[in-house]
């Protein structure tokens, strides 16, 4: 108990938090868990708009992992491997759901991508400024895959291997991708007068 406290009274690198959640320290599940479930939350609602199925799948996720965490592998990235985690388990839920009846999913489960919403990003504005609205115009030229391999770069900050392992894309696709899609939306935004800065501080 001691050793738990002093822990929890200094900053714990991903390796040891995550190594010490697989041997049963009971403070790294909570520690975890209240590092990354609003994350994973946000992160969730790219798939579906379903509140109560992302809430429900996170945390069936985590029932997984005390469940099986003593086979569980190393990690020193705790926030990718549960993003990882989340996606797929999110993608064999829908595919189950969709086997059962006829759900309100919009994608086809194996290819299942995330729909970046700018009205999610700015809930309960009454009225987005012009330049919002130019930022959603052209948010809304990308393709699904482009607007989330952007997601992953700028928000989650997640490198390319990182970004390739969670999309099953190639080193030097996703790169390409990523270029593709600012360049795209910086052709949009200088016809409109809004600074790509601009839309990576506002959305992502």
């Amino acid at each position: 108990m001691i050793e738990e406290t002093i822990f929890m009274n200094k900053v714990i690198d991903d390796y040891q938090l995550w190594s010490d959640f697989k041997y049963g320290k009971s403070y790294a599940l909570s520690e975890i868990y209240h590092q990354h479930v609003n994350a994973l939350y946000r992160y969730g609602r790219k798939f579906s708009k379903d509140e109560d199925f992302i809430k429900d799948t996170i945390q069936d996720l985590f029932c997984d992992l005390i469940r099986t965490r003593n086979k569980l592998g190393d990690t020193d990235n705790i926030y990718f491997y549960l993003l990882k985690a989340l996606k797929r388990k999110i993608i064999r839920e829908i595919t189950k759901l969709k086997k059962i009846k006829h759900s309100d999913f919009d994608h086809v489960p194996q290819q299942v991508l995330m729909t970046y919403s700018i009205e999610e990003e700015w809930i309960e504005k009454e009225k987005l400024s012009e330049t919002e609205i130019q930022l959603k115009n052209a948010l809304s030229q990308l393709s699904n895959k482009q607007k989330e391999i952007l997601y992953y770069r700028f928000n989650c900050e997640l490198e390319y291997e990182e970004i390739c392992e969670i999309m099953g894309m190639k080193y030097g696709s996703a790169r390409k991708m990523v270029f593709r899609a600012i360049k795209s939306l910086r052709k949009i935004l200088v016809e409109v007068n809004v600074s790509l800065l601009s839309i990576f501080i506002s959305v992502f």
